[in-house]
């Protein structure tokens, strides 16, 4: 495997692994405060980036590279509203979508035609990342400080995150 490509590899691990932490983080946030249906959507999410990390490991090996299993740093563990955790969401998901767009740069300049299919799965995923990110920040700022809303929403997305669970357990989309 080309070194520079197989760096370039290792870091989207990291910004994956770093990704489902921080996904963590703000489900245990959530918890904590209440919002049972913001927890169960971001622990999803969190498995989500769970499972691109391990599908960039074992392409890494398989491809003949060796996969780093980084050391991250601590994700926040507080935030200032529900507002603060999705603004945030989608600010990360947007360095994100730079990370992988910069893997994308590297397997061309290197010629790795390859690696340059395989990531396309992460862009077009990414994409999905940070409409859906998008779309709920909207209805967050839309609910503002009514806390009928907020229940609501939360109820919804608790319903949004069983069924994404099921779909998820019956061999759906991942």
């Amino acid at each position: 495997m080309n070194a520079r490509v197989e760096k370039a590899l290792n870091d989207q691990i990291k910004m994956e692994a770093s990704s489902s932490q921080f996904y963590l983080a703000m489900a245990s946030w959530a918890e904590t405060k209440g919002l049972n249906g913001t927890a169960q959507f971001m622990y999803m999410h969190s498995d989500e980036e769970r499972f691109h990390m391990l599908k960039l490991v074992k392409f890494v090996n398989e491809r003949g590279g060796t996969a780093s299993i980084p050391g991250l740093d601590n994700p926040p563990s507080e935030f200032d509203s529900l507002t603060n955790v999705f603004t945030l969401l989608l600010e990360h998901e947007l360095q994100v979508t730079d990370s992988i767009n910069n893997l994308v740069d590297v397997c061309l300049q290197e010629k790795d035609y390859t690696t340059h299919n395989f990531v396309q799965w992460y862009v077009s995923e990414q994409l999905e990342e940070e409409a859906l990110a998008r779309t709920i920040l909207d209805k967050v700022n839309m609910i503002g400080e009514d806390k009928a809303g907020l229940y609501m929403f939360d109820r919804d997305l608790e319903n949004s995150a069983i069924q994404g669970a099921t779909v998820s357990d019956a061999g759906g989309n991942a």
